[in-house]
């Protein structure tokens, strides 16, 4: 396990846990909470978050240096193309020439549903202007390749709407979108709980995204742990390789042989 990093636009991780920055009480939360989940990648919503835009305020940079942490400014809010491109170019301006970035297009502000056509035009003109390009998508396994023929670095698809908590609704999505793709493929939106996480680890993705089931937690930084904990063990449980199901057939887990008659 000390080796197994997640690998993603050329820079290696150990941990496989992403979090996001919004929804918490207090910057001293959004410490807490980061530093208990180990988490090395950090989502940051350019269009709601202070990181430079205004000066006069407290800036989420002073509690999450980038030589700590990878930052990943993100498109949220965004509903066309043009917004997100637009979007990211100020985030790479603020953040120094930062090309690693976390695209999404938005379908409608009640779903949040990915609008997949813009976000694959976005994605093609982001890539070509030299960004790195992690793109959160649907679940459609068409829709997954194409992303990656683009030129993404990694897929990110919803296991449920984003702040639902409903967790993981359609696994067989997931596993034919990683028989598919090449590049990491990392669950993006609707983990609820450690279960969920785990989950997901299980099926073979390379990592979990979340801010919503840590943040809206009525223990924000235990939850942060417990999530830490979740996504390494199911990665374990995948590498380890589980037992076969077995419909209608027991099997005892002590041996039979040398029983007393």
């Amino acid at each position: 396990m000390n080796q197994d990093n997640l690998l993603i636009a050329g820079k290696t991780y150990r941990s496989r846990l992403l979090i996001g920055t919004g929804k918490y009480r207090d910057f001293s939360e959004t410490r807490a909470a980061v530093e208990a989940s180990g988490a090395e990648i950090i989502t940051i919503a350019i269009r709601r978050s202070n990181i430079g835009q205004n000066p006069n305020e407290p800036n989420l940079l002073d509690i999450l240096p980038p030589s700590r942490y990878t930052l990943l400014p993100n498109t949220a809010g965004c509903y066309s193309a043009n917004d997100a491109v637009r979007t990211l170019r100020l985030a790479r301006e603020l953040l120094n020439g930062h090309s690693l970035v976390k695209l999404e297009v938005l379908g409608d502000p009640q779903s949040l549903y990915p609008n997949v056509v813009e976000t694959i035009a976005a994605a093609k003109i982001l890539v070509a202007e030299g960004f790195q390009v992690m793109v959160y998508t649907s679940d459609d396994p068409i829709v997954a390749k194409q992303l990656e023929d683009v030129g993404c670095v990694a897929i990110m698809p919803l296991a449920s709407l984003i702040g639902s908590g409903m967790g993981i609704l359609n696994p067989w999505n997931l596993q034919l979108i990683m028989e598919r793709v090449q590049v990491p493929v990392i669950v993006d939106a609707g983990v609820g709980t450690a279960s969920d996480a785990a989950i997901a680890m299980e099926l073979g993705c390379h990592g979990v995204l979340m801010n919503t089931a840590i943040a809206a937690a009525q223990q924000p930084v235990w939850m942060a742990s417990a999530m830490k904990a979740a996504v390494e063990a199911g990665r374990l449980a995948y590498l380890a390789g589980r037992m076969p199901k077995k419909l209608y057939s027991a099997s005892p887990s002590s041996p039979v042989s040398g029983l007393i008659s």
